[in-house]
C-alpha cells in the first residue's frame, strides 16, 4: 500500500475543515467586536501552505516508505495541533484577530508557550515531508514559514500589546 497519497489526502481534508473552523470562528468574533489585523499578510500564509503541499505531492513518489518514528511524531504534533484549538474556543482562527478589552488565553498550551500554534506548525512544516524523505521540501519551506512567523508574530504581538493598554 501507497501511505503517502493517504497521509496527505488526510492533511489536505484536515487543513480544509479547519478553514471552516477559522471562517465560522472568525464571523462570530467580527460581530463581537474583533478586528482583523494585517489581512495582506494572510494570503502569504495560505500560500505557504497550498505550496507545501503542492511541492510534497510533485516530489514526494507515491510508493516512498515513510519514517515511522518522524510519522509518530507527526501525528503527536496533531493532538498538539488539537489541544491549542481546544484551549483557544471559539477565539481559534487562521487570522490574526484581536477583541478589545479581551484577556490573553493563559490555558492548555498557551501556560507555556506564547504562541504553540505556530511552534506546532513550524514542526509539521519540517517533520511531514522529512518523514518521507523530502528534507529540501523540508527546508525551503521551513525557512519561508520562518520568515513568515516571524512578521506575523511581531504584528500580532503588536497588536495584543495595544489592545490591552487602551
Amino acid at each position: 500500500m501507497n501511505l503517502f497519497p493517504a497521509v496527505l489526502a488526510a492533511v489536505a481534508l484536515q487543513r480544509c475543515g479547519e478553514l471552516l473552523i477559522a471562517r465560522r470562528n472568525t464571523r462570530i468574533l467580527r460581530a463581537a467586536g474583533s478586528r482583523e489585523i494585517d489581512t495582506g499578510g494572510y494570503r502569504w500564509i495560505v500560500l505557504l501552505h497550498i505550496g507545501w503541499l503542492g511541492a510534497m505531492a510533485a516530489t514526494i513518489p507515491a510508493a516512498t516508505p515513510p519514517s515511522w518514528p518522524l510519522l509518530g511524531l507527526y501525528a503527536g504534533l496533531q493532538a498538539a495541533r488539537v489541544w491549542v484549538i481546544a484551549s483557544l474556543g471559539g477565539r481559534w482562527t487562521t487570522r490574526v484577530m484581536v477583541l478589545p478589552g479581551a484577556p490573553p488565553v493563559r490555558s492548555g498550551p498557551y501556560r507555556l508557550l506564547r504562541h504553540p500554534n505556530y511552534a506546532v506548525v513550524a514542526g509539521e512544516i519540517a517533520v511531514l515531508p522529512l518523514a518521507f524523505g523530502a528534507a529540501a521540501v523540508a527546508f525551503s519551506f521551513s525557512l519561508l514559514n520562518l520568515a513568515l512567523l516571524a512578521r506575523r508574530i511581531r504584528i500580532e504581538d503588536a497588536a495584543l500589546a495595544a489592545s490591552r493598554a487602551g
